[in-house]
C-alpha cells in the first residue's frame, strides 16, 4: 500500500498526505522536517510512548532560550517529564509541572504584551512546549502522541517571528532530534506490521 493512501487511512492531515505524495515511508522518514508528524505518525504506531515523550522533550528544549530569565516552569516542565521516563515521576507530578509551564506561557504572553509581540509568542510557545512534554508524560489523555506531537510543534513555532531560514533550520533540528530518539528500524517494524 502507498505510504500516503496508509497515512490517508490513518487521518494524517492533508498537508502531511500531500507532502509524502509518492515517497515511500523510509525516504518520507528521512527527509520529513516537521518533527510534529514525525511524533504524530509514532504515536499512530505505537512506538514506546517513552521515546516519543524524550522525542517531544528534546524538541521542546529547543524553545527554552526564549523563557525569561528567572522563570523555571518551562525547564521543570520538560525535566519532570524526562523524570517520568525514567520512572522517577509520577504521572500527577508530570501533570502538576504541566499545568505550571501552562500557567507560565499565559504569564509571558501578558507579561511581555508590552514587548515585542513577537517576543511574548516566542516564551509563550516555548513554556507551552514544555507544557505539552509535561502533558505527554503524564499520560492524562489518550492522545498522547497529539501532546508530544504539539510540544515538538511548538518548539519550532516559537521562531514565528526569525527568518524564512531560520524557521527551517529549527525545524530539521526538531526532525533530526526525532530521528536521533526514534530511529526508522522502529518506524519501518511498526509499519510493516501495521
Amino acid at each position: 500500500m502507498k505510504t500516503s493512501k496508509r497515512l490517508e487511512e490513518m487521518n494524517a492531515c492533508g498537508d502531511a498526505v500531500d507532502w509524502v505524495g509518492r515517497r515511500g515511508i523510509m525516504t518520507a522518514w528521512r527527509d520529513c522536517n516537521r518533527a510534529d508528524w514525525m511524533i504524530w505518525v509514532s504515536g499512530k504506531l505505537n512506538i514506546d510512548k517513552k521515546l516519543i515523550v524524550l522525542a517531544a522533550c528534546d524538541c521542546a528544549e529547543t524553545a527554552l532560550k526564549y523563557v525569561p530569565k528567572g522563570e523555571d516552569r518551562p525547564a521543570k516542565a520538560i525535566r519532570t517529564a524526562r523524570n517520568w521516563c525514567n520512572s522517577t515521576a509520577t504521572k500527577q507530578e508530570c501533570r502538576a509541572a504541566a499545568a505550571a509551564a501552562y500557567a507560565a506561557s499565559a504569564a509571558a504572553a501578558a507579561t511581555y504584551a508590552a514587548a515585542a509581540a513577537t517576543y511574548a509568542a516566542d516564551a509563550a510557545a516555548a513554556t507551552y512546549a514544555a507544557a505539552a512534554a509535561a502533558y505527554a508524560a503524564s499520560a492524562a489523555y489518550a492522545a498522547t502522541d497529539a501532546a508530544a506531537a504539539y510540544a515538538a510543534y511548538a518548539a519550532a513555532a516559537t521562531y514565528a517571528a526569525a527568518t524564512y531560514a531560520a524557521k527551517q533550520s529549527t525545524q530539521k533540528l526538531c526532525a533530526d532530534l526525532v530521528r536521533k530518539r526514534i530511529p526508522f528500524n522502529l518506524i519501518k517494524e511498526a509499519w510493516n506490521e501495521g
